[in-house]
């Protein structure tokens, strides 16, 4: 891929998609006529197709790899075995051109208005310092270090240091809950905790050293601690946590080692960082990505999907990409994932709406227009609240540089869709949408945008090249036009590794592969494998294919996706566990049961009603839904705060004790009693009458 810098000799843009197609018919031959044979040969032939994705994007190895994929299996994909890689070094190969280009690798702008501007060579020159303290510290490929930071640039730089040196890195948002945020690195056992003193969110400062003392003590195989002066009130010196180092002291090294530092290279499917992506029952899950596949997936989707061009590149020179996000959520990694191709990354940490006292829903836009940002992403929530709000951009000032808007994390409705173009129409652009669903699972995105596809609010334009995704029937047969399980039956690179910690893969095969039987569905272009090759990813979502007018069989290719097909909660965004939120409930005395359900679906808010069984004779009144409300916010996250909260008589459940989770939240979106619950299973149907007359009530209201 040519990179060569020409500033001065501007030529009318081409869509990366097209300069991929134009490379494959030069390079090997190979021209589609229309988007779908093309998606179809990439999950055909996907042995041809990953490896024109490591040559068109030139990525480099110090050793020969035997195959692009060795082993086609479900889970255990063998990918690129014998290459060798390190995500900071693909980050690293940048640092000269941009430089020499005059751009810059990261903005950062919090809602204080506190700018900084971060060059490439001054990114490699801290992430050098602190990789090299953390070798000092001993901290070894596979050792593990955990984040508690926000969406800033250290955040960024102290995850290329440990990765560069082989850690393994996880990272939770400060507005987690200690007790989320214990649940998911006590699995982990990290050797070294980086932190930060306090955040600022909503026109407030929150002091979080107390936090950071309750996880050093939970943590007993932290030996190192770093904290990042964040608020500007740290004193170190009066610091109870131990051995705290802090990390500007870190990182304004500058000597020859540092200079001299190179990333460690490390085979392809080494681990790379853990996420976490909860489920309905135990503890949040573990997910481990490797290296290259995580590396390889990034660049085919952002570039060839999401349009993002490396910033150098004559084509697309002066990219600037934002992805508002938390430092909790997957796309975060997703940010960060523009320097892989060079791009200049504008980051912001704080409230996108402004405080509770001033709401104000235009900031982000304001400053994607100060800082000439031309990819421009948030949550689908994000935009429903401008929506609400009635944020004209015509008074945010220009935007016209603006190529594309990103939305994920929650289905995206026509209505805001629509708003959206109609209010770029009115600054003079004729916008796209490049709306994508995927997940922090397999760290990518199923389903996503097309450039020079056609465009329908509220859709997704097509199956994203080398994911094998399908909507199936309750019989496992792939339909069109229909709502469907959303599977996908062939691997992809960047799919997990494995759950950190989960002996014989049980809990990964219980979370995506057990739904089909193996080998169902599993050959390559369609038909059943052997069982060897293991079974399909189902993942969990509902998803039609095809406009879904059943008298033209579900013709077209554009991909909607109608929620959470399981009881997983999904709240502006960011998925969690109902495990976790009865934990933080059902520890308050008044409590004996209870039960949530997140009726999150396509077009409507997410509305999540709470259930609670209270002791005898309690009553819930405002001042127990208040501490309901906080108990939710202190574990959790002020995001899982329900929207109504209900005392119940019982909890439905089945004759084996489980919470009736999902069918409740199919009663509730309006499917009848008799097709969502079997009476015979459950222990206490009679409880079931109480659940029909609400559901009556909710969609009488819908």
């Amino acid at each position: 891929m040519n990179t060569a810098t020409r500033p001065h000799e501007p030529a009318p843009y081409v869509p990366q998609i097209r300069l991929y197609q134009n490379w494959l018919r030069d390079q090997r031959g190979l021209s589609f006529a229309a988007y779908n044979d093309l998606w179809r040969w990439s999950v055909t032939d996907l042995e041809g197709f990953w490896q024109s994705i490591w040559d068109y994007f030139e990525l480099e190895s110090p050793t020969p790899h035997k195959a692009a994929l060795s082993k086609n299996a479900m889970p255990g994909a063998v990918w690129f075995e014998g290459a060798k890689t390190n995500y900071a070094h693909q980050v690293f190969r940048h640092v000269q051109p941009a430089q020499a280009a005059g751009l810059s690798a990261v903005i950062s702008i919090n809602e204080k208005g506190l700018r900084r501007e971060m060059s490439w060579p001054e990114l490699r020159r801290q992430v050098a310092a602190l990789a090299l303290h953390l070798q000092a510290q001993g901290v070894q490929p596979g050792d593990r270090v955990a984040a508690y930071l926000p969406n800033i640039p250290e955040a960024m730089v102290a995850f290329l240091a440990t990765v560069s040196v082989g850690g393994v890195w996880s990272i939770c948002a400060p507005d987690m809950g200690t007790n989320a945020v214990l649940d998911r690195f006590k699995q982990i056992e990290p050797k070294v905790l980086i932190a930060v003193d306090g955040v600022s969110y909503g026109g407030r400062d929150f002091d979080r050293m107390a936090v950071l003392q309750e996880l050093k003590d939970a943590l007993p195989t932290v030996q190192h601690v770093i904290v990042h002066e964040n608020l500007g009130t740290l004193d170190l010196a009066s610091c109870d946590v131990a051995a705290s180092v802090q990390m500007s002291a870190i990182t304004s090294r500058d000597d020859a080692e540092v200079q001299a530092f190179e990333p460690l290279w490390l085979p392809f499917d080494h681990p790379l960082w853990i996420v976490y992506s909860s489920g309905t029952t135990g503890l949040p899950k573990p997910i481990v990505h490797g290296h290259g596949g995580t590396v390889i997936v990034a660049l085919a989707n952002k570039i060839l999907h999401n349009d993002v061009g490396c910033s150098y590149h004559p084509n697309s020179f002066g990219e600037r990409f934002h992805w508002y996000s938390s430092t909790g959520w997957v796309m975060w990694n997703a940010q960060v994932a523009g320097l892989l191709n060079g791009v200049t990354c504008v980051i912001y940490d704080g409230n996108p709406g402004g405080s509770k006292d001033n709401p104000d829903w235009g900031i982000l836009w304001r400053m994607a227009s100060e800082e000439k940002v031309t990819f421009f992403g948030a949550g689908a929530a994000f935009f429903a609240n401008c929506q609400k709000a009635g944020v004209d951009l015509t008074r945010c000032g220009d935007l016209s540089l603006i190529r594309a808007l990103g939305t994920t994390g929650s289905p995206l409705s026509p209505e805001t869709q629509s708003w959206g173009t109609a209010e770029f129409k009115k600054i003079g652009t004729d916008i796209w949408w490049c709306n994508i669903s995927g997940g922090t699972d397999f760290a990518g995105a199923f389903v996503g945008g097309h450039r020079e596809l056609p465009q329908e609010p509220g859709v997704m334009q097509c199956r994203m090249l080398g994911a094998a995704v399908e909507s199936w029937n309750e019989a496992g047969e792939p339909v069109k036009g229909e709502v469907g399980e959303l599977v996908c039956t062939q691997p992809i690179p960047s799919m997990p590794l494995f759950f950190w910690g989960d002996k014989d893969n049980a809990r990964y095969l219980a979370s995506y592969f057990e739904m089909y039987p193996a080998g169902h569905g599993r050959q390559p272009g369609g038909g059943d494998g052997p069982a060897s090759m293991g079974g399909v990813w189902r993942h969990g979502d509902w998803l039609r294919i095809g406009n879904g007018n059943p008298e033209t069989k579900g013709e077209g290719e554009g991909c909607v996706i109608f929620g959470r097909s399981d009881a997983t909660i999904n709240r502006y965004g960011l998925r969690m566990g109902t495990s976790e939120l009865y934990s933080a409930v059902e520890a308050l005395p008044e409590v004996m049961d209870s039960m949530v359900v997140d009726l999150e679906y396509l077009g409507k808010e997410s509305y999540m009603p709470l259930f609670v069984v209270l002791r005898p004779g309690t009553l819930l009144d405002d001042a127990l839904k208040a501490k309901l409300n906080n108990a939710i916010k202190v574990a959790l996250s002020p995001r899982f705060i329900p929207n109504e909260i209900f005392q119940v008589a019982e909890i439905p459940r089945t004759l084996s004790g489980k919470k009736q989770e999902l069918p409740i939240k199919k009663l509730m979106l309006g499917q009848p009693l008799e097709k969502v619950v079997n009476k015979d299973a459950m222990a206490n149907p009679a409880c079931l009458d109480w659940y029909v007359d609400l559901a009556k009530q909710h969609l009488a209201k819908a």
